[in-house]
This record gives C-alpha cells, sequence and structure tokens, in this order.
C-alpha cells in the first residue's frame, strides 16, 4: 500500500461502516473467495452488463443473496427493449427475494433499444413499486460526463431525486467511481445546496493494477494519466504494479465535513475482483482500527 496522510480516525471509521460493493454476472466464485471477509448483510450491486443474459444476472443474484448479502440488481434502461421485459426482469428478482433495492442506471447504448430514454422514465413507470421495490439508487457523476452537459446531469439528478420522493421509494446516490477527493467534496456539497438530501455512496477504484486503473480512469473520463498519478500516488514509470486508494480514503476523511456534504457512505468498484476489493477492505480496517 502507498502512503497517506493520517486522517481522523474516528470519521474513516465512520464512513468505513456499511461499505458497498459491485460484481457482475460473471464474478460468483469471487463472491464465494470473498464471504470470509465481507461482513454479513454488505450490499452487493449486481451490474447489468450488454454481453451478459438474463439467466446469469439472476444467477449472481441469487448467489449474492444466498451468501447473506444484500443483492441491489442494476437496471438499465436503454438496454431494455420494450415495458414487458422490464416487468420479466422485476418478476424475475422478485421471485428470487430480491427486488428490495434496486440501482438504474441509463446504460451504454447512446440511443435507447426500447421504450426508455433515461433512469427516470423507468422509475416514472410506476412498475418498480408494483413489484415491491422500495429503494431506487441513481447515479451521480462528480467529474461530469463525456457525453452529458453539466446542466442536463443537474436537471437529471434533481428530476430522479423528486421523483423518487413524490413515489414514496427511499433513494440513495452512487457516484461514478474517480481519483480526486476535491471534485467529488465539491460535487457534494453542491448537491446539499440544491435541496438533494438523498445519502450518498461515493465510488471508490478497489484495488486493481496501475495499467487497469488509468484505463478505465481514460475510458470514464474522470482524469488523465498524469492527474491520476498525481492524486493517487502512483509512478508513470512502473505501470505493473498495483495500487490501493488507500491515499484517496485518508483524503476523504480529512476533508469530510457533515454538515456541508451530508451523510456520505462509501462504494466499492471491483476492479481488480470482488475478493481482493473485500480482502483490501478488511486489512485497510485492520490496520486504520
Amino acid at each position: 500500500m502507498s502512503s497517506a496522510p493520517s486522517a481522523p480516525s474516528h470519521v474513516l471509521a465512520g464512513l468505513l461502516e456499511d461499505v458497498s460493493f459491485e460484481m457482475t454476472g460473471k464474478d460468483i466464485d469471487g463472491l464465494t473467495g470473498a464471504r470470509e471477509s465481507l461482513p454479513r448483510g454488505s450490499r452487493i450491486n449486481v451490474t447489468f452488463l450488454a454481453n451478459e443474459q438474463q439467466q446469469q444476472r439472476l444467477r449472481a443474484v441469487r448467489a449474492v443473496r444466498d451468501a447473506g448479502f444484500v443483492p441491489v440488481p442494476h437496471i438499465s434502461a436503454r438496454q431494455l427493449e420494450s415495458r414487458a421485459e422490464l416487468e420479466e426482469y422485476l418478476a424475475a428478482i422478485r421471485e428470487a427475494g430480491s427486488c428490495d433495492e434496486v440501482f438504474v442506471v441509463g446504460g451504454d447504448p447512446a440511443s435507447p433499444r426500447g421504450p426508455y430514454e433515461d433512469s427516470l422514465e423507468v422509475v416514472r413507470s410506476g412498475l418498480l413499486e408494483q413489484y415491491g421495490v422500495r429503494c431506487v439508487g441513481i447515479g451521480g457523476y462528480p467529474e461530469g460526463h463525456p457525453l452529458i452537459s453539466d446542466a442536463a446531469l443537474w436537471s437529471a439528478l434533481e428530476d430522479k431525486s423528486g421523483t423518487i420522493r413524490q413515489r414514496g421509494l427511499v433513494g440513495g446516490i452512487i457516484t461514478q467511481f474517480g481519483f480526486d477527493v476535491d471534485p467529488v467534496l465539491s460535487w457534494a456539497e453542491a448537491v446539499r445546496q440544491r435541496g438533494i438530501d438523498l445519502p450518498i455512496r461515493v465510488g471508490v477504484p478497489g484495488p486493481a493494477g496501475i495499467r487497469r486503473l488509468l484505463r478505465y480512469g481514460a475510458r470514464f473520463g474522470v482524469g488523465t494519466s498524469a492527474g491520476i498519478a498525481k492524486k493517487y500516488g502512483l509512478s508513470l514509470t512502473n505501470l505493473m504494479g498495483t495500487a490501493g486508494p488507500d491515499r484517496f480514503l485518508h483524503d476523504l476523511a480529512r476533508n469530510y465535513d457533515a454538515q456541508r456534504h451530508g451523510e456520505l457512505k462509501l462504494h466499492f468498484y471491483t476492479f481488480g475482483g470482488l475478493k481482493a476489493t473485500s480482502d483490501w477492505v478488511t486489512e485497510f480496517r485492520r490496520k486504520e482500527g
């Protein structure tokens, strides 16, 4: 692990409570390996990848539930080809006993494959609560989105948070991962200033190979290689190692102000694998405790 400036231990401990993780339908073996290090009852988001079939996603959802964790299935609005497909998926996760909480995102295609232009339309459909959903997670983009203007992002966030409240649902925000704490906290403060009080889970890159981290950063527009290296304490002359978010978490704990930023928790993107991430979090907790 790279060295990181010290942070208030009680703040860091608070942020490390009730962390959540992410996995794909292909990560069931990793889930088996991570069972011992993951706190029982942890939330694990199951992504909605275009190259995975519904049965693969559902197997992952069931595996998360059967392992004693809380599955949070993703719904990718623009990937859905019809209202019937959305209903079929909701019915399937309800049958699997895992429909209480979902995460709704617009998804990758530039043009929708069916009737849902974005995640807001899925929330407005009324189908979520009809199939037993009580909690809805939505995305946040502290460093913007490569294809969406900042004005459009803010408008969408306000519309979604308002619609979730109007429909009697519980909401939450999970941010895109990042390597720089400053834009995350500036964005969180702006969220609160706009009257949005949903809890925010800050997206954190789990430990992974340096090359992979830089590649994901470039792909999702969350920093240049030089910027990531500077903030994360990486060396661009040695890309063969791995890196964890030690410095990021210390910076977050040191600069977090609950009155300005509201409720913050952590969500780990498991780029290096679910087991590697859960083991890292366990060891980080031990070391910092």
